[in-house]
């Protein structure tokens, strides 16, 4: 799908025309973006979890801003970045931002494929739900409401651990939220075939799944979700993505499964977006628009979906 200039929503489009002069020079390197991560340093507080080799993974940890008594759900938020690049500190300008108003959130620095390809990433992320799941309770939430979203490549970590943990029967998750998310490695929709949309396009989807996947043999459900077969007893949805975007087909195929298997599905299509355009143009008519259907979704799982955890 060839983007034209007039296939953009009018108040994206002069963002987008530059977006699309740089999006050529996007590297697929952790060091991408090291001013955005200066810009983004926060002052959340941070923990570690060791992982099986020794190494350690940082942990960003954000109480709500609007602290009450009543204890709150507790979720993990996997940042974007083509499973190559990105950091924990994107969530204060991804839609994972909301949360921080009514949610304790934890945003895991997770394995990066450039150095460390599949399934480290999908481990990191695994680790952290445990992680989440004991500590829930510790840090002011609630056990019973463990969400899981994301951006992007997060959002593609986001179903990938959804599958992993109601496979493995260890953690239950009462929502996921995966945003924009980055499902099949395939790229035989029609919204990704000779998608060139500003910020990400086919070309740039092609080299992060050779990164994320290489040196696998068989591809998996959990190294691409779009692979699923069985999308049962999945958690209730929670997304939102553009028309334009090379992932709008890939995301409402996924939806579209999740609603024929029984589970509650809330999905917002954006005309005329390109991805990522509630964080590169976030004052857009678009972009407040889908920020607005993402607070009033989480509002309502909050009070509607809860999964008691299994016992050790």
């Amino acid at each position: 799908m060839k983007v034209k200039h007039s296939d953009i929503a009018s108040d994206l489009r002069i963002p987008g025309d530059f977006l699309k002069l740089i999006t050529p020079y996007t590297s697929l390197k952790h060091g991408q973006m090291p001013a955005m991560n200066w810009l983004l340093k926060s002052n959340e507080c941070t923990t570690e979890l060791i992982r099986s080799d020794g190494s350690k993974m940082r942990l960003l940890v954000s109480a709500p801003k609007n602290k009450t008594n009543r204890k709150c759900p507790v979720v993990l938020w996997l940042h974007g970045g083509g499973y190559a690049g990105g950091f924990p500190e994107m969530i204060r300008i991804s839609a994972g931002k909301e949360l921080q108003n009514s949610c304790i959130v934890v945003s895991p620095d997770y394995a990066l494929s450039y150095e460390h390809p599949y399934p480290a990433a999908l481990f990191d992320a695994y680790r952290s739900l445990l992680w989440l799941k004991e500590h829930a309770e510790e840090l002011g939430g609630r056990s019973d409401q463990i969400f899981v979203g994301g951006e992007s490549a997060g959002g593609g970590l986001c179903v990938a651990l959804c599958l992993l943990a109601r496979d493995l029967g260890t953690v239950n998750i009462a929502c996921q939220m995966p945003i924009y998310p980055m499902l099949d490695d395939r790229m035989k929709t029609n919204s990704m075939k000779n998608n060139d949309a500003p910020v990400w396009n086919e070309e740039l989807n092609r080299k992060a799944w050779g990164q994320y996947l290489a040196g696998q043999k068989i591809i998996t459900e959990y190294a691409a979700p779009a692979r699923a077969r069985n999308y049962r007893n999945l958690p209730p949805a929670i997304s939102f993505v553009g028309s334009v975007d090379p992932f709008y087909d890939e995301m409402l195929i996924y939806m579209h499964h999740l609603k024929q298997a029984g589970i509650p599905v809330h999905c917002l299509k954006v005309p005329a977006a390109f991805h990522e355009f509630d964080m590169m143009v976030p004052f857009s008519k678009e972009a407040k628009a889908a920020r607005k259907f993402f607070r009033t979704q989480v509002e309502y799982a909050t009070h509607h979906y809860f999964a008691c955890q299994p016992h050790s």
